[in-house]
């Protein structure tokens, strides 16, 4: 390894921890401090109960039954020198207690005192001192007849008193030790007590601290860095694209922070090369609609000027045909029956070319419209071509909405008109128009049991200019429906042929019940 690749080792800095290894640390940290703490509480807890238990279950109990033997002994004592000094029977009442007694405490003495082998000892010493008297003293002359004072009892009266106080001397010492014993007992409970209420407070501060340990790591290292997360991408939200996402906290949330970062930077680039591409297309849109502005002035300007002169040529041509027909011969009258033929049809050319370049500009009075009064009025101008085909026209009742009365008219003309033009042959015309309610529009229908359009048709005929059809089947410029679906658009809706109707034909188009935003209000 080279001197830099050292260098850069010594320098590396070590792997950032995530939050789930925090919370894992975190978490181990916590359980082991707790299993100490619990543990030391758990030995302090039964050192108490073992040190109470030895105080109240032992060497209390064995102090008060050393009394109590105490007690049994000075019984014995004092019935044997009663009755060896007098004789009375009444006096072995006592002494017999006591032997009672004795038996007893001796046999609880050693039962708590087992495995004490000192307290043992003790206790072996006074029953020894005790046996001696009882042996010299109190059993020869408990044995003596009742009635008269025992001669034993004045002949041994200095050998009883040093054997009994021998006795006395055992069990105040066994007493002494008994006392000093409980006292030591009481001692250590006192200090493990004592050490149990500093262990237990100890316990309750260390769980404290780490509770609060635990709250400020969580707040430094995970809510903290949310709360700084979550306030940059509230200033990013409100628009301040270029505020800087900082990175704080473990590993995972940094490094979710520098892909928020990242998302922003991407963002900012995209916004920067949207509002470049917007100002570029609302440029396109301005002269596209500067284009079709000048489009339609041109077309409105070439079918106005065109029609004074054309009207001069089917002028001079019908007053040709009409002075020299038949005066030439049959294909001068042919060429002069064409020339009349195209020069009529030319004018209807342009006045409906004319009439579509006024859609949206000259017809612009929004007023409410009662379409049922609109489809009548244009029933009653298409009645005559109604009534040559022999036609029914029905219609479901029809909303008011706001529109633009003369366009209505110029949609019912050309919807109905079409439906009685392209009929089959050999079979009356059937229209009808429904009207339906579909959130916020209305949905038109004009159905017909004419002779239809083929599906590959179904946009090709709102084309302007565009025929199914030569001229000598149906007659005809080819503006009807290109017409009908600007005069719907224009008011905000769509229009198509419906697909799935196969008996004739079904037109479906939608109106907004007010104009869209931006259309001009009469």
């Amino acid at each position: 390894m080279t001197g830099g690749d050292e260098g850069r080792s010594r320098t590396r800095r070590p792997p950032a921890w995530t939050t789930r290894r925090w919370l894992r640390v975190g978490v181990a940290v916590s359980l082991t401090v707790l299993a100490v703490l619990g543990a030391a509480g758990v030995w302090v807890l039964g050192r108490t109960g073992s040190l109470s238990k030895n105080l109240v279950d032992t060497r209390s109990p064995a102090l008060t039954a050393a009394i109590r033997l105490e007690s049994a002994v000075l019984d014995q004592e004092t019935g044997v020198r009663g009755y060896g000094l007098t004789g009375s029977p009444e006096f072995m009442t006592p002494y017999r207690e006591g032997l009672a007694e004795q038996k007893k405490d001796e046999r609880r003495l050693e039962r708590l005192l087992d495995g004490d082998s000192a307290r043992l000892d003790d206790l072996k010493a006074v029953g020894t001192a005790l046996a001696a008297w009882q042996e010299r003293i109190a059993r020869p002359i408990a044995a003596e007849p009742p009635g008269a004072p025992s001669r034993l009892a004045t002949e041994r009266a200095a050998e009883g008193k040093k054997a009994f106080d021998r006795v006395r001397a055992a069990m105040a010492g066994q007493q002494a030790r008994l006392q000093a014993d409980r006292a030591r007992a009481r001692d250590d409970l006192r200090g493990t007590v004592a050490l149990r209420n500093g262990v237990l407070g100890s316990i309750g501060i260390l769980m404290l601290c780490l509770a609060a340990l635990v709250f400020e790591g969580l707040r430094r290292g995970i809510t903290r860095p949310l709360e700084q997360l979550g306030a940059d991408a509230r200033a990013i939200a409100g628009g301040d694209f270029d505020h800087p996402i900082t990175a704080t906290g473990p590993a995972d949330l940094r490094r979710l922070s520098g892909e928020i970062d990242s998302m922003r930077r991407r963002l900012v680039r995209e916004l920067a090369f949207s509002e470049n591409s917007r100002g570029v297309l609302d440029a396109q849109a301005v002269e596209l609609q500067r284009s079709n502005a000048e489009l339609e002035q041109f077309a409105y300007v070439a079918s106005h000027d065109l029609q004074e002169p054309l009207r001069k040529v089917s002028s001079f041509t019908q007053l040709l045909q009409r002075r020299y027909g038949g005066q030439l011969d049959e294909r001068a009258d042919q060429y002069i029956e064409f020339a009349v033929d195209g020069a009529n049809r030319m004018q209807v050319l342009i006045s409906d070319l004319l009439d579509f370049s006024r859609v949206g500009r000259l017809h612009d009075a929004h007023q409410r419209v009662d379409l049922d009064e609109k489809l009548a009025e244009t029933l009653s101008a298409l009645s005559l071509g109604i009534a040559e085909a022999g036609a029914t026209v029905t219609h479901d009742p029809l909303p008011t909405l706001v529109a633009d009365p003369t366009q209505m008219g110029m949609l019912w003309q050309n919807l109905i008109g079409n439906s009685v033009k392209f009929r089959s042959p050999g079979r009356a015309p059937e229209v009808h128009v429904a009207a339906a309610r579909e959130g916020d529009l209305w949905r038109f229908t004009v159905t017909d049991n004419g002779i239809g359009i083929a599906p590959e048709y179904a946009e090709k005929v709102f084309v302007i200019f565009q025929r199914l059809h030569t001229k000598d089947a149906y007659s005809g410029s080819g503006i009807g429906l290109a017409m009908c679906k600007k005069i719907v658009e224009f008011h905000g809706g769509t229009i198509a042929v419906d697909p799935d109707h196969r008996d004739g034909t079904r037109i479906t188009f939608t109106l907004a019940p007010e104009p869209p935003e931006g259309i001009r209000r009469a």
